[in-house]
């Protein structure tokens, strides 16, 4: 995998979001870097901690799991485990939670597909002697312990706001094609775009928004009645990493290449063909392998009973990870831009 630092040619996007949460600038001394003997490892316990994901077998996902299994291997006091539905369905990842639930692992770290019918479960867990957090997405009404927050909703919503706009000139009609109607994060950052929008790009309208769950087909398909519905439509955005390439896609199967933009959250090698052809402008994304890292080692500190600094030294390339005390939230960073440029530089 890709050092994160080695990056050069990715734009940062969001930072004074970023800044109001770092504060204070100590580093954990509880913990330490990855790689380093922990208090777990010394002892020879082991402590498991289970990641349930929206949905398995995707490439986001997947990355996350792939940071998920480096962190574990570095820290070496953790067994990680990693299972989620194979469709974005609620009752479906429920069933995996209470299947957790039952093991007694020691740390449960959900990405909920519904935080609200999720929450009654954090608190069956916690109720067993199980810490409980979440990562990806929030669940932020439940009793969680702490949220790995893969950037501000604001960082997201205005970097996806600006990149598309940028595109289409400051002015014109979008919509966008999210994902499950329930997802926390994504409404969050839709709401960021509806603000936005309106407050520094008084020229451009959001015309509508649709829900294609986590169906990139689907997705390719509404994006197309989009443009169908709306003939003087010029962007789409994907709100996430199947609706990405699905929205891509419409536009390079409708030939309205450089007539229609779009940007989403899209994987880089799932967005590559069309950030090339020009068929995207832009994937707003993080560094998906280290959001898996910051996760284990967020449920080895939790197991472990450590409590998180203002700023974290996780591992080498995680050493300024901020964590806000008001919300238990931990921020891996700004987002970034990933761009035709770029692409090759991420290998999920």
């Amino acid at each position: 995998m890709r050092p994160a630092r080695k990056l050069t040619a990715v734009v940062a996007l969001g930072a004074a979001a970023v800044f109001a949460l770092a504060g204070c600038t100590k580093k954990n001394e509880e913990a330490p870097a990855a790689g380093g003997a922990s208090t777990g490892a010394a002892s020879g316990q082991t402590y498991k901690v289970a990641f349930v994901p929206k949905l398995q077998g995707v490439p986001y996902f997947e990355a996350m799991n792939e940071g998920g299994k480096k962190a574990a291997a570095a820290l070496g006091n953790v067994e990680w485990l990693y299972q989620g539905p194979t469709q974005a369905d609620a009752a479906a990842q429920a069933d995996i939670v209470r299947s957790y639930i039952q093991q007694k692992v020691n740390t449960l770290i959900v990405a909920p597909n519904d935080p609200d019918s999720m929450a009654p479960l954090l608190q069956q867990a916690k109720d067993a002697g199980i810490h409980v957090a979440t990562a990806d997405t929030d669940a932020p009404s439940s009793v969680r312990e702490a949220f790995v927050n893969q950037a501000t909703a604001e960082g997201i919503g205005q970097g996806l706001t600006d990149s598309l706009l940028q595109a289409m000139g400051g002015q014109g009609k979008y919509a966008i094609v999210s994902c499950g109607q329930t997802a926390e994060n994504l409404n969050s950052w839709i709401e960021v775009q509806k603000s936005y929008t309106a407050s520094k790009y008084p020229n451009a309208q959001i015309v509508d928004i649709v829900y294609a769950g986590e169906d990139q087909a689907k997705a390719t398909q509404m994006a197309t009645d989009l443009m169908n519905a709306h003939p003087d439509l010029t962007g789409l955005v994907g709100e996430c990493t199947s609706s990405a390439p699905g929205v891509a896609q419409a536009v390079q199967d409708a030939n309205k290449v450089g007539q229609v933009f779009t940007v989403g959250l899209g994987t880089p090698q799932s967005m590559k063909p069309y950030l090339e052809n020009g068929s995207s402008t832009a994937a707003i994304l993080w560094d998906v392998q280290n959001l898996g890292y910051l996760t284990a080692w967020t449920g080895a500190q939790l197991a472990e009973g450590k409590p998180f600094a203002a700023t974290n030294d996780v591992s080498p390339d995680l050493s300024s990870i901020a964590y806000d005390e008001s919300s238990k939230t931990l921020l891996l960073g700004p987002p970034l831009a990933i761009t035709k440029d770029n692409v090759d530089q991420f290998n999920y």
